[in-house]
């Protein structure tokens, strides 16, 4: 990692080069001495996340209630490394995995504030969020998810059906498309001292259904902290209802694929799911 980078960026080739311990599955990233990151896509098909993150961060960046990564400079690729890769300004924190924001109502409000300016940014030209259709493009896998996790009792499969099938019923989003992260994991999200301070990893960013960035209020969020975001993101019935049925599909998703390689995704997933199913998670 240091020669790739030493041979690109030349300025930058005394700084100790570190790798970060991580669960996410996209990218592999490394600490450049005190104030960057290297991000590498893990595979050919996570290069694409390259292009979205350096071409449009610096248009929906100053928009944004909340620091998120600045791109600083674009690797190419070489006989070192065969895919596009970024230089981040680092943002220090810990991430909500770590440092849950469960009971944190001024996260909350402060995310739900977040998810609505970014949903206010002129999208012209915009690329499509990977998450931004509709919820019954993943109709199948969401079902083959309950099938199996209810078989060894994960969850309760009669009670995830009818949280599905009423998040299908629910009104589709007719509007024009509008901005959406696409991940608001845990995971991208980093705090400090319960306060939430920045989001990170926008390779998930474009535009479709905002429903997609609703997720949190299951992943992060406790009843009274769903409420605060609800409010802040400014959604009707039907954007909150798909929302619901979103973070049921990824959290299902998580639990299901990342049951036996990856254990914090995984208890991830198992976490949302059992506050979509919980008592007044809807409301």
């Amino acid at each position: 990692m240091a020669g790739l980078v030493a041979a690109q960026f030349p300025q930058w080739a005394d700084r100790p080069v570190v790798r970060i311990a991580s669960t996410g599955t996209d990218n592999v990233m490394f600490r450049l001495g005190g104030d960057l990151v290297v991000r590498l896509p893990r595979t050919a098909g996570m290069a694409w996340q390259v292009d979205t993150e350096q071409r449009w961060l610096p248009h929906v960046a100053p928009h944004l209630p909340l620091p998120v990564p600045v791109p600083l400079g674009r690797g190419v690729p070489d006989e070192r490394f065969p895919l596009p890769w970024s230089v981040f300004g680092w943002l220090d924190g810990d991430n909500a995995l770590d440092a849950p924001l469960a009971g944190r109502r001024d996260a909350a409000r402060v995310l739900g504030g977040f998810v609505t300016a970014l949903r206010g940014v002129e999208a012209t030209g915009a690329p499509r969020s990977f998450r931004g259709g509709p919820l019954l493009a993943r109709d199948t896998d969401v079902r083959a998810a309950i099938r199996d996790l209810a078989a060894d009792a994960t969850v309760d499969g009669d009670a995830a059906t009818g949280a599905w099938e009423a998040a299908l019923a629910a009104a589709p989003w007719v509007g024009a498309p509008t901005w959406l992260h696409g991940d608001l994991m845990p995971g991208n999200l980093l705090t400090r001292d319960g306060r939430l301070t920045a989001v990170i990893d926008f390779g998930g960013l474009g535009t479709g259904d905002p429903a997609g960035d609703l997720i949190p209020a299951w992943y992060v969020f406790d009843d009274a902290g769903r409420d605060v975001f609800r409010a802040a993101a400014d959604v009707d019935d039907a954007t909150w209802a798909r929302g619901r049925g979103w973070a049921l599909c990824l959290g299902l998703g998580a639990a299901h694929q990342f049951r036996d390689t990856n254990p914090v995704l995984a208890a991830a997933g198992r976490r949302a799911v059992s506050q979509v199913l919980a008592r007044g998670s809807d409301c």
